[in-house]
């Protein structure tokens, strides 16, 4: 019997009542396990949310610039699209790419 290992030759003793502090530590590893996966949840949520394909502006199928106009920069609202050339700015409608406005804009002249 004495080369037996599953007898460790300790007599099994009656069930002790766990530890109030072991008892505290098994709640909050568990607690924190928990919020855990729901912290990684919610960030690979918000990530997938933010990270669609964005939607792209509604475009005319032409806009015609008028002559010896050249585009600088262009951006985009809702409804119209605005062309930067030179020393003015031209609004075009985004649907039929008719013009709208055309703004003058006053340059500071560099001397």
């Amino acid at each position: 019997m004495r080369d037996d290992p599953s007898n460790s030759g300790a007599e099994p003793g009656p069930d002790l009542p766990e530890p109030a502090n072991l008892r505290f530590l098994r709640r909050l590893v568990t607690v924190l396990t928990v919020v855990m996966i729901a912290g990684v949840v919610t960030v690979i949520a918000l990530l997938v949310i933010r990270l669609k394909a964005p939607v792209a502006p509604v475009l005319p199928s032409a806009i015609a610039l008028p002559d010896g106009v050249a585009a600088e920069a262009v951006t985009f609202g809702q409804g119209w699209t605005a062309v930067v050339a030179g020393d003015e700015i031209l609004i075009f409608d985004s649907l039929d790419g008719t013009l709208l406005q055309r703004i003058a804009v006053d340059l500071p002249r560099a001397e």
